[in-house]
C-alpha cells in the first residue's frame, strides 16, 4: 500500500511539473522533441488497466459516471455534434461522402471517414508509432490488411459511450466568432475557460474544444487544413499533453483533429492521445449548435452519447454524437 501511494505521488508530481514547465514557456517556445519523447514514458497509460486492456481511458467511464451524466439532463433537449454528410469535393474534403440511389426505396452510402472533413471517432487501432499501437499492440501489417485489427478496434465500443461532456469554447473566451488558422490553444486558455464557465474538467469526462472551424468555413469558404503541406489549423498546442493526462479525460473531441498546424511536432496531441494516453478521439465535430445551446443556458456540461458502428477490426467509425441538456 505504501509503495503504491509513493508511486502515485511520484507520478502526479511528474505530471504536474511537466504541465507547469510546458505552460510557463508555451507562449514563446515549442515543446522539444526530447521533451515529447520523455513524456512517452512519464505520461503513458500502458499497463494501467492491465496488459490486455483495449479501452484506454474509457475505463474511467464507470456506472457511477454514467448515472451522474444522466442527472445532467434537465431540459430534455438533444443537440447533434455531427456535421452533415458532405458530398462536395473541396480543398478540405478530398474524399466526399458517396450517396447513390439504387432504387426508389434503396440507396448506398460510402465514405473514407478519416481526415479533416467528416465527423468520426478514432479507435486505438488508428495511429501507431513504428508499428506499435496503444498498450504495446504490434500487429503484422499483412494480417491487418487481410482481416482488420485483432485488438484496439472500434468494435470494443459496441455498447456505446455515455458520460459527462464538457465544452470549452475558445473563440467565445476570446470574444471572437472563430480562431484564425494556426492559432495555438494553451493550458492557460483551457483553465481560463474553466474559471469563466465555473466548472472543472475531470476523470471520465468527454472534453470537446471548439476552435470555430465550421463558423469560419461558412464565412470565408474552405481552406487547406490538417497535416498537408501548407495546411493551417487552430488547435491544441503540444504543451497541453501533460494537462490532459493529469485531468484523466476519457475522450477528446474538437471541430478538427486535436492539434495546431503548423507546429514543430506535427499532429502531436492527436497522436500522443491515441498511442500513449489511450484516449479515443472525435474528429471534425460540428460544435456550433452545441455552443449556442450551451451559451443560451450558460451551462457547458451535458450528457453525451456516442454509438459507433460495431465493425470488427475497424480503425474508427463515422458517428453522430448527441449532447443532452
Amino acid at each position: 500500500m505504501a509503495k503504491t501511494f509513493v508511486t502515485a505521488v511520484f507520478l502526479f508530481g511528474i505530471i504536474g511539473a511537466a504541465a507547469g514547465a510546458a505552460q510557463r514557456g508555451a507562449a514563446v517556445a515549442d515543446v522539444t522533441q526530447p521533451e515529447y519523447d520523455r513524456w512517452k514514458n512519464e505520461l503513458s497509460n500502458w499497463g494501467r488497466w492491465g496488459k490486455d486492456d483495449q479501452l484506454g481511458t474509457l475505463n474511467l467511464v464507470t456506472a457511477a459516471k454514467r448515472r451522474a451524466a444522466a442527472a445532467l439532463v434537465k431540459d430534455g433537449v438533444s443537440i447533434s455534434l455531427a456535421g452533415d454528410a458532405d458530398t462536395v469535393k473541396a480543398v478540405d474534403n478530398p474524399n466526399p461522402y458517396e450517396h447513390q440511389m439504387l432504387a426508389i426505396g434503396s440507396d448506398r452510402i460510402g465514405v473514407n471517414y478519416h481526415g479533416i472533413a467528416h465527423t468520426h471517432i478514432d479507435s486505438l487501432a488508428h495511429i501507431h508509432e513504428n508499428g506499435v499501437f496503444y498498450n504495446g499492440y504490434r500487429p503484422a501489417e499483412d494480417a491487418v490488411l487481410k482481416n482488420g485489427h485483432t485488438r484496439n478496434s472500434i468494435y470494443n465500443l459496441k455498447d456505446g459511450i455515455v458520460t459527462r461532456g464538457v465544452l470549452i469554447d475558445i473563440p467565445r473566451l476570446k470574444g471572437l466568432p472563430y480562431l484564425e488558422p494556426g492559432t495555438p490553444i494553451f493550458v492557460a486558455d483551457l483553465e481560463a475557460w474553466e474559471k469563466k464557465a465555473g466548472l472543472k474538467v475531470g476523470p471520465g469526462d468527454a472534453l470537446f474544444v471548439r476552435t470555430g472551424v465550421w463558423a469560419r468555413r461558412t464565412a470565408e469558404g474552405p481552406w487547406l487544413r490538417g497535416r498537408a503541406e501548407g495546411g493551417r489549423s487552430a488547435g491544441l498546442h503540444p504543451s497541453v499533453i501533460p494537462w490532459l493526462r493529469q485531468r484523466d479525460i476519457a475522450l477528446l473531441g474538437s471541430d478538427h483533429p486535436q492539434y495546431v498546424s503548423p507546429s514543430n511536432l506535427r499532429g502531436a496531441v492527436h497522436d500522443f492521445a491515441l498511442v500513449y494516453l489511450g484516449v479515443h478521439l472525435v474528429d471534425n465535430a460540428d460544435l456550433e449548435a452545441l455552443a449556442e445551446a450551451a451559451a443560451a443556458r450558460n451551462r457547458w456540461e451535458f450528457m453525451l452519447t456516442i454509438a459507433p458502428l460495431p465493425v470488427r477490426g475497424a480503425t474508427g467509425s463515422p458517428v453522430n454524437p448527441i449532447a443532452l441538456f
